[in-house]
């Protein structure tokens, strides 16, 4: 069972989670963020290449639109969702969820871009934005949520655990970067028979 994410105000669409940094809030993407968004994914790439398939370079020299039609749209039949951790700083963290298309397909979602910010680690942070993920693709009765992360980061592994996720395989080789090669664990949680969040 998913160990839950403690907070201490919830709302549909917020959490704030209370740390020794201060509070936290867990909420969607909103028009307004894209350009912190940037930022945010930016540092990701630079900082763990090893960790995501998209070069940092790429998306680097990508235009201002390209980051504003990121932000998933705010309605229920939108086909993705982006999560933020905010703190008084500015963002701390973030999750993505993308809904496959498809009528045979369109019963699962994968997350992806988990990144939170090295000073911000160890608070559950992480947990809190995969849980967020978790249930959006609850409420729109999806039947299973899957995910892949560097198999070497146990970390991360340990979250996604905490979180209820259970391994089904391995790609070997997912990634091939600076001459060393990584696999990806490869993760899934069922969520038709599981109840939301209270």
């Amino acid at each position: 069972m998913p160990r839950q994410v403690k907070s201490v105000a919830r709302s549909r669409r917020e959490d704030i989670l209370s740390t020794p940094r201060g509070p936290v809030i867990i909420r969607p993407a909103r028009a307004t963020d894209a350009a912190a968004f940037r930022a945010l994914r930016l540092e990701a790439l630079k900082a763990h290449p090893e960790a995501f398939a998209i070069a940092y370079e790429t998306e680097a020299s990508e235009p201002d639109e390209f980051w504003v039609n990121r932000l998933p749209r705010a309605d229920p039949e939108s086909y993705g969702a982006l999560f933020f951790a905010e703190t008084s700083a500015g963002l701390a963290g973030m999750a993505g969820i993308w809904r496959r298309d498809g009528r045979k397909v369109r019963h699962s979602a994968t997350i992806w871009g988990v990144y939170v910010r090295p000073e911000w680690r160890g608070h559950r942070i992480g947990e809190a934005l995969v849980l967020a993920c978790v249930e959006w693709a609850r409420r729109r009765r999806l039947r299973i949520v899957r995910l892949a992360t560097l198999a070497a980061n146990q970390a991360a592994v340990r979250c996604y655990e905490r979180c209820g996720f259970t391994p089904y395989g391995l790609e070997p080789e997912a990634l091939f970067f600076g001459g060393t090669a990584y696999d990806d664990l490869l993760m899934a949680l069922p969520i038709a028979s599981q109840p939301g969040r209270s």
